[in-house]
């Protein structure tokens, strides 16, 4: 059930989650977490826009990991599986989701992603999430880092127009930097609007696709 209050005064209007759905959504997602520790996994949730370059850093990050972790790999989408072919390319373990048209990964679907997974052959877990920017900011799904990928791609407003997102991610990545003075979006200012909107966050600046900046995302996991 979704509330709506109708503010006439300036046409927005406030969209309020259930409250059992909140509860059960953190609840499943505690439960994953619970699952992790258990067996020693650490988990990373990537998040991102469609093109916005989830894929590519995943692969480079990758890269780097598979010979000091026992990494596995989720890769969540609507349908196909494309990323997921991408990432196998690295020679670690990939596990498909596709979720059927939900714009978003949740507990009970990661939750059973986790059971088909042997969690005491994996250190790492990478989870790419389906490409939105909107819907998984309601649904966390159990990780111990959220990842944010902001492309320049998408404008200079990204940060603030996505301000829930951004104050639950633990690490923001600016990425395709190469492209910022073509796209009119200074960097230092969109780097500011990610810190006014979170001032614990760490924010790297990156051009994935060179493999540029992906050591310093790497530490700033804590990796």
């Amino acid at each position: 059930m979704v509330a709506a209050k109708d503010r006439t005064q300036n046409d927005s209007l406030d969209i309020v989650l259930d409250v059992d759905l909140s509860k059960r959504t953190s609840q499943l997602a505690d439960e994953n977490l619970a699952l992790l520790d258990e067996h020693g996994v650490r988990a990373i949730d990537v998040l991102g826009s469609v093109g916005s370059g989830k894929t590519t850093l995943i692969q480079q990050m990758v890269r780097r990991l598979k010979d000091n972790y026992r990494l596995a790999v989720i890769a969540g989408d609507i349908t196909t599986r494309i990323d997921a072919g991408r990432i196998e390319t690295e020679g670690v373990q990939v596990l498909q989701i596709q979720t059927g048209g939900a714009c978003h990964l949740d507990g009970k679907i990661v939750r059973r992603a986790l059971d088909r997974l042997d969690l005491d052959q994996i250190d790492l877990l990478i989870i790419e999430n389906v490409g939105n920017l909107i819907c998984p900011a309601a649904f966390p799904i159990g990780t111990h880092k959220r990842l944010l990928l902001l492309s320049v791609t998408e404008g200079p407003y990204m940060a603030v127009k996505h301000p829930v997102m951004v104050r639950q991610a633990d690490v923001a990545v600016i990425n395709k930097a190469d492209l910022a003075e073509a796209m009119e979006v200074d960097l230092q200012k969109l780097e500011a609007d990610v810190r006014s909107v979170n001032p614990q966050i760490e924010v790297v600046t990156t051009v994935a696709r060179a493999g540029e900046g992906i050591d310093d995302v790497i530490a700033a996991l804590g990796l």
